[in-house]
């Protein structure tokens, strides 16, 4: 039983990391429409503070507060009573579109204030646009929020796939939509390409949701069913704790108001690429773990899916995160360089780029571990451990602004990641007891030869075949391409002779029936 709970969640991980892929390669074509058109600009910093703002409900809803919340409580209910589960979500479907509907309200109105707060270092008409395009994207939050709600629904009942496509949908809206609005409209054509967007992300998983037989529509709901309640009580501290959270970005983009113009714009580039490996690895993984999690109740069980997890997720993104700091440059170059996108953005993106990435596995660590305290419903502790990293990321942003500017905030948060999850992991370790050996002395030993092979099978590649910035679009294309599968499959090789567990796990992930 064990091994098959632990096969569902890397084939899960799998499902949901396929999804993934395509619309995080369509994130970065949306990104490379976005530079093309409008570089890195002072219109462009007043987007991406807008976005920003309009965006914090998608990590404290869609990946926090909401699945939190949800998901363990659904996830139980199902195992009782199918319809009654389903009245449940109905019933928070009707609960979360006044709770956003409300925000939405609120967020239109003190705009301007939070622009200010955002972005105090903005002239007075760069705040005006951002207030502009704030109010334009507010109502995004609907349509992510219960795309959330939606989702937690749809992994609850095993499907990992059509949730992690969706915003693929989402994405190739808006690179249809923005040349068209942006021709007519400027920068407030891409505030309307986002809802758009937005609403195509929700509606692709709600009309699956048929499909489930699990169709998701507002009812009454009935604030005596403990379930429901359950499911408000943990909300409001994940919201509280999770919303604290959101002033990470905050706090990149307050300090980068203060250097030279476009700073917050190549931040947003180089994440926009982080994102890549950040939701193609960490975000399908973590999300595949909570359901599994949830339903566990014996703490030896619940310590090896964890254990699993953690080390899945390190056997995947420690080589993505060395890869592409090795081959940033030449990355970003691909992705970004043309229109009005120059050198200075070119160096800065790529700098911001390798910097983010060294946090990676830090970051990675960190959300499977707030996934556990989430099953384990220790809201205190997620907000404790959410606090800390909002706290560290101050202190090392102000601290590293100064001696490495733009590169200092892209340092910050994985840092903090780091450190946090090592906190999340001290609270699971005390609430279940058990000594969770992670990571053993031989495994460690193990990663540091692998990473060393990464390094090797890079240069090599790099020595024999150099990136030409001259060459046309298809051959640069190509070799991008080319040093990552030739280093993939180095990697592979490497850690399949030196049997690395996590071959194992993969193969009967797929091989043996759950």
């Amino acid at each position: 039983m064990q091994d098959n709970k632990n096969n569902n969640m890397i084939k899960h991980a799998f499902m949901m990391m396929a999804g993934t892929l395509m619309s995080r390669i369509l994130g970065l074509v949306r990104e490379i429409v976005v530079a093309a058109f409008f570089g890195a600009s002072k219109s462009m910093d007043a987007f991406n503070v807008a976005y920003t703002l309009s965006n914090l409900a998608r990590q404290l809803l869609a990946e926090g507060a909401l699945s939190a919340a949800f998901v363990p409580v659904f996830s139980q209910a199902l195992i009782k009573d199918r319809n009654k589960a389903l009245k449940l979500a109905r019933s928070s479907m009707t609960v979360f579109l006044f709770l956003t509907g409300c925000v939405v309200i609120i967020g239109i109105i003190f705009a301007p204030a939070l622009v200010n707060i955002m972005a105090p270092g903005f002239d007075e008409a760069n705040k005006i646009l951002s207030t502009g395009l704030t109010r334009w994207m507010f109502p995004f939050l609907i349509f992510i929020s219960m795309e959330a709600l939606t989702m937690g629904e749809l992994n609850s009942l095993g499907s990992f796939f059509v949730p992690a496509l969706s915003p693929a949908f989402s994405n190739l809206v808006f690179i249809i939509s923005a040349p068209f609005f942006a021709g007519y409209l400027g920068v407030y054509g891409l505030a309307l390409s986002v809802l758009c967007g937005g609403a195509a992300h929700f509606l692709t998983q709600w009309i699956y949701s048929i499909k489930m037989k699990a169709f998701l529509y507002p009812v009454r709901p009935d604030f005596k069913d403990p379930d429901l309640k359950k499911i408000l009580k943990l909300f409001l501290p994940y919201a509280a704790g999770l919303s604290l959270n959101q002033v990470n970005p905050v706090i990149s983009r307050m300090l980068g108001s203060f250097l030279e113009a476009g700073s917050i714009s190549v931040l947003n580039y180089s994440n926009r690429i982080l994102q890549l490996p950040l939701g193609l690895f960490v975000i399908a993984i973590s999300q595949a773990v909570l359901p599994q999690l949830s339903r566990v109740k014996n703490n030896e069980e619940f310590t090896e899916i964890l254990r699993q997890a953690i080390n899945f997720a390190l056997f995947v993104v420690l080589p993505a995160s060395l890869g592409v700091i090795l081959i940033s440059n030449s990355f970003v170059h691909l992705i970004f360089v043309r229109g009005q996108f120059n050198k200075w953005a070119w160096d800065a993106t790529s700098s911001c780029l390798a910097y983010s990435m060294l946090g990676l596995p830090g970051m990675a660590c960190s959300t499977v571990v707030m996934r556990a305290l989430y099953a384990l419903s220790m809201s205190k502790e997620a907000f404790k451990v959410t606090l800390f990293s909002v706290i560290s990321t101050a202190i090392f942003s102000i601290i590293l602004i100064y001696p490495m500017g733009y590169n200092g905030l892209a340092l910050a948060p994985g840092i903090a990641f780091t450190l946090s999850g090592l906190l999340g992991l001290f609270y699971v370790k005390r609430k279940i007891g058990i000594n969770l050996n992670l990571i053993s002395r031989s495994h460690f030993i193990k990663y540091i030869l692998a990473l060393i092979i990464i390094i090797i099978s890079v240069s090599t590649f790099k020595f024999f075949w150099s990136y030409d910035p001259e060459a046309k679009l298809l051959i640069r294309a190509l070799w991008v391409f080319s040093i990552i599968f030739f280093s993939a499959v180095t990697y592979s090789i490497f850690t399949f002779i030196m049997k690395f567990p996590e071959w194992q796990w993969i193969r009967e992930a797929f091989l043996k029936r759950a």
